[in-house]
């Protein structure tokens, strides 16, 4: 969804860098996959095809945080 973020924290030697990958248009999803010793998060289509993809080492990746945007229309968060 629009918003939907991760932030990629990476080791560069002496110091730390920020990354970050948003959903920037509606009907676009970030995804993460870990393969190979590398970790790629992508933003994605609604139809699956892949926009822009960001590649790091696993090694050298401190941390992954995602953020999903607050969707107050999803039917599976119904509170009674």
């Amino acid at each position: 969804m629009k918003g939907d973020r991760v932030e990629i924290v990476v080791d560069a030697g002496d110091t730390t860098r920020t990354y970050e990958v948003v959903a920037s248009r509606a009907g676009r999803r970030v995804e993460t996959a870990v393969r190979r010793g590398v970790v790629e998060v992508s933003e994605v289509t609604r139809s699956g095809s892949v926009v822009r993809t960001a590649r790091f080492m696993a090694t050298r990746v401190l941390a992954l945080v995602e953020q999903p945007v607050d969707r107050e229309d999803d039917p599976e968060d119904v509170r009674p």
